[in-house]
């Protein structure tokens, strides 16, 4: 039932053949971040062995998240992301509210972007939590690392869009 739904979901959040008239017209910003540079073929063909390599590149992570999108599996690489961003924090404040931040969108029980952990890798990281550290959600982390390594990334390699990119 749930699978229907989203395949439905999917169908509806297409976009149209002609989005000119979706078009609302904004000032302009005065300053757009840099875009991610689009790989070399070369380059995006390395991806295909090394989600590490794919993930570091901002192109690559952009693109791969997209794709996960339009299958509505991106809460393992938006844990992903938010695990490296949440290394970076160095006041203890900050990070822990980021660690219940992510405990509270990725980790516990009907969690709106729930990842796919086992219960042993749960209550390790809900242990972590007691008092957080960069190293709080490590073993999580290295869980959904080895999931969309195994399982997201040969989809991705498989996908119409990375086939574009090496061509």
């Amino acid at each position: 039932r749930a699978k229907e739904i989203k395949t439905k979901l999917g169908t509806l959040l297409q976009k149209p053949d002609s989005a000119i008239d979706f078009i609302i017209p904004y000032p302009e910003k005065p300053e757009k971040p840099p875009k991610a540079q689009k790989p070399s073929p070369e380059e995006a063909l390395q991806w295909r062995d090394s989600l590490e390599r794919l993930l570091q590149n901002p192109y690559g992570l952009t693109s791969f998240h997209s794709f996960l999108r339009s299958e509505f599996s991106e809460e393992n690489v938006e844990f992903w992301v938010a695990c490296e961003d949440y290394k970076k924090i160095k006041s203890p404040v900050k990070m822990a509210e980021k660690a219940k931040k992510i405990y509270e969108e990725f980790i516990q029980t009907e969690a709106p972007k729930e990842v796919n952990i086992d219960h042993f890798t749960k209550a390790v990281t809900m242990k972590n939590l007691v008092e957080p550290s960069p190293s709080s959600f490590d073993m999580a982390q290295k869980r959904i690392f080895a999931l969309m390594e195994k399982d997201s990334l040969p989809r991705f390699v498989r996908s119409e869009f990375y086939q574009e990119l090496i061509k």
